[in-house]
């Protein structure tokens, strides 16, 4: 964890490693990292406008070169963690890809049904994590135009029916056991 939104905290990313970066520079949200021999992935987080006990994770990157081994769930779930411990009792993130759809439900998120901003789905935790909810956000993926990468992954998601298991090594209050975080 670098820092909660009243620290100020900044970090300055490579854009040509990162989605994102330049929303990382911005010292009005949270930030915290995995972190290896350098950051491995991102995210940025504050408390909701409106709803008080309510958090948003609102960017959450992983460097090109490290996508698709599940850093992104892992981080969204260490970062969901503390959230949990500072007393919101919800926390929530917007995506606009069915990639970072599943990395969510294997942070152990949930589809709500709502979209916002630029036909983001909103996934929140904690919540029902039913088959039906998940389908219908791929659904919603599968009826966009997406690349064709993206067009065979939800069509293989939708097909197995069922959202992924969640992540186990970083375990949320009242979750389980597991292992240690790698954040910081």
């Amino acid at each position: 964890m670098l820092g909660f939104a009243a620290d100020g905290p900044t970090l300055s990313l490579d854009w040509e490693r990162f989605s994102y970066a330049g929303k990382f520079q911005m010292s009005s949200t949270g930030k915290a990292v995995l972190a290896d021999d350098g950051v491995l992935a991102a995210a940025a987080f504050s408390a909701d406008r409106e709803q008080p006990e309510r958090a948003w994770i609102r960017y959450l990157t992983v460097r090109k070169d490290h996508q698709g081994g599940g850093l992104g769930a892992r981080l969204a779930r260490q970062v969901t963690r503390t959230l949990l411990e500072r007393g919101y009792t919800q926390v929530s993130i917007a995506v606009n890809n069915p990639i970072a759809y599943r990395a969510l439900y294997k942070a152990g998120f949930h589809f709500t049904g709502r979209e916002t901003g630029i036909a983001e789905l909103v996934l929140s935790y904690p919540g029902p994590r039913d088959p039906a909810t998940y389908r219908a956000g791929l659904t919603r993926f599968a009826k966009r135009e997406l690349p064709e990468p993206h067009v065979s992954l939800v069509e293989k998601w939708l097909q197995a029916g069922t959202p992924p298991a969640p992540v186990d090594d970083i375990p949320l209050p009242g979750a389980g056991k597991g292992a240690g975080n790698g954040a910081r």
